[in-house]
């Protein structure tokens, strides 16, 4: 079972902070008060310095108190950075080779779509929208939380054609040049109108496996893999709706392999 983490840091946030907040307005007053009490016959409060060791234990933050206290500036933090700055992913399979390689620690910008609230998703601030060509991160539409990164192929009023390992997009062809053979695959360079990047095609797998036309719905994005042969993607499942784009892929900043990471593949991703 996937873990919420969004969820997990959101109620965690929130929860350390309603308790710092309570004690601070509230609780802590009264343990002084009680103290000042029972230590003076209410007649003023006692300095710490003059307080027995069990009244510097009664006078004391609860263990909870001073744990929420502790967490939540850090929590917060996070909270901030994770869900509208900066968020880490890393790569689990190979459809986006040679671009990503499995194993690849990826930088996600989260507002260069727009803010979004976190758990609900919800656009509060626009900024931008998602560019043909861009690398992006989505939740898969058929369960809404699994995270899926692709390329924008097609944006919304698109047509695209994809046969015979041939991209077209409003009737256009988009051209890529040859670049190496890597058996049993075949590296190109896309330009996909002006964004320029490398697919993998396998001319080993033929039929019409991935082949079709499609007209992208507004408020709609169409997205494909860079291993076009080896990519579960629009020609599947359909459609990305803008509800469940989650960011825009920026950066790798680390690769890490049978437990030893390396920093070679460091760099902005095309």
């Amino acid at each position: 079972m996937d873990i919420d983490f969004p969820l997990i840091l959101v109620t965690l946030t929130f929860a350390t902070g309603l308790i710092w907040l309570a004690d601070r307005l509230f609780l802590r007053s009264r343990r002084e008060a009680r103290l000042s009490e029972s230590s003076s016959g209410g007649t003023g409060s006692v300095p710490p310095g003059e307080r027995t060791g069990e009244e510097q234990e009664e006078a004391s933050e609860p263990y909870l108190v001073e744990l929420s206290r502790s967490f939540f500036p850090v929590l917060a933090i996070v909270l901030v950075l994770r869900s509208f700055l900066v968020e880490p992913f890393q790569i689990p399979s190979g459809s986006m080779l040679p671009t990503l390689q499995v194993g690849d620690f990826i930088l996600v910008n989260k507002f260069a779509y727009g803010l979004r609230l976190p758990v609900l998703r919800t656009k509060i601030v626009p900024i931008g929208e998602p560019e043909r060509g861009d690398v992006m991160v989505f939740k898969y539409p058929k369960d809404g939380e699994t995270n899926y990164i692709k390329r924008v192929i097609g944006l919304p009023g698109d047509k695209i054609s994809y046969h015979d390992k041939t991209l077209a997009i409003n009737g256009k062809v988009i051209e890529s040049d040859f670049v190496a053979n890597l058996p049993p695959v075949e590296l190109r360079e896309e330009n996909l109108e002006g964004v320029h990047h490398n697919i993998l095609l396998n001319h080993t797998r033929r039929g019409l496996d991935g082949e079709g036309d499609w007209v992208v719905p507004q408020g709609h994005y169409f997205m494909m893999g860079d291993n076009r042969d080896n990519s579960n993607d629009s020609r599947y499942w359909g459609f990305v709706p803008e509800d469940l784009v989650v960011g825009k892929a920026f950066a790798i900043w680390m690769h890490l392999e049978s437990w030893i990471p390396s920093f070679d593949r460091v760099g902005l991703i095309k």
